[in-house]
């Protein structure tokens, strides 16, 4: 098996830019995952970052997770598939922030800034994913944008402490993520993010100041299947605090959602199967209770909503 896919986004800006761009390319249409190096953000910033959620946690998190954890492991035999082995909290950034509200977030300042460069990287990386396609210059921003009203953007801030019963439940269930693209700085020391491939858990490298890139579900429709996100989890470890901070750069939430027509068009003599046309908060309302589930009957019922709008059935 071909190694994790890696890449220097300091070789797309010069003489080796063709052989990155092509890594690339192989990552979203074979793995839908891949680490970016030299992404642009300052290692210093990203320390800060790190220092501040984990101080974070142990001031406001702590205590109530432990008791969390000792009543969702009390009387506990067999696996537990309805709940997760994490301490989450959620930030804003677009439309509006809500970093202010957030309790005993020492550096807010740290914290804005760093979702100000990941924000960057997730809009040059959408330009790269839509050169590849052959799409023009700006075409997946704007998908998402729905015009001028603009994209939405978020950070889940996540610790997944020891777990002395790993066997008994998972860090996060296994899902695909429901929105675009999604940049994670994740813990260098504590591993546990695992994707499949080819029926294969795999394990995702923690590489110190790399960001991890994975591919939601609406890609998966804008390209018409030819990028698809990936099914992956949190795999709980017996030693260890595991930090995740996940940023996800999705589209508005009444951006109208449907394969690129360019994509279509090109697919048209293989007679491959389009993929449905939505409002994304419709199928947000669907992924909040079927987020563990299959991405492929959320598909389904997009596509049956549609023939619906499209060919109303008569009552009278």
């Amino acid at each position: 098996m071909d190694s994790f896919p890696v890449i220097d986004m300091e070789k797309l800006s010069g003489g080796e830019r063709g052989a990155a761009m092509e890594i690339l390319r192989d990552a979203c249409e074979k793995w839908g995952f891949f680490e970016i190096l030299n992404h642009g953000i300052s290692h210093d910033l990203m320390d800060e970052v790190e220092k501040v959620n984990k101080e974070q946690y142990n001031k406001c998190r702590e205590q109530k997770f432990n008791e969390f954890a000792n009543k969702a492991l009390e009387n506990a035999d067999s696996e537990i598939d309805h709940l997760d082995w994490e301490s989450t909290f959620f930030l804003r950034h677009l439309p509006v922030s809500n970093i202010s509200e957030i309790p005993d977030l020492d550096d807010q300042n740290a914290m804005k800034e760093f979702a100000a460069e990941i924000e960057k990287v997730a809009e040059r990386l959408l330009d790269l994913l839509g050169e590849n396609l052959g799409l023009e210059k700006g075409y997946l921003k704007k998908a998402f944008s729905n015009e001028c009203k603009g994209p939405t953007f978020g950070t889940k801030v996540s610790s997944y402490p020891p777990c002395p019963r790993p066997d008994l439940v998972k860090g996060l269930r296994a899902h695909t993520d429901a929105g675009g693209i999604i940049l994670l700085f994740q813990d260098d020391q504590v591993s546990g993010l695992q994707f499949l491939k080819d029926g294969e858990w795999l394990d995702v490298p923690p590489i110190r100041h790399a960001i991890v890139v994975n591919l939601g579900d609406q890609l998966e429709v804008i390209t018409n299947g030819k990028y698809k996100s990936v099914v992956h989890r949190v795999v709980a470890q017996t030693d260890g605090n595991r930090m995740s901070i996940a940023s996800f750069y999705n589209p508005g939430s009444d951006a109208v959602i449907f394969p690129a027509p360019a994509l279509v068009e090109k697919e048209a003599e293989e007679k491959k199967e389009v993929y449905p046309r939505f409002v994304f908060e419709d199928y947000m309302k669907l992924y909040v209770g079927h987020k563990f589930q299959a991405k492929e009957p959320r598909f389904e019922a997009m596509k049956a909503m549609e023939a619906v709008a499209t060919h109303p059935i008569a009552t009278s």
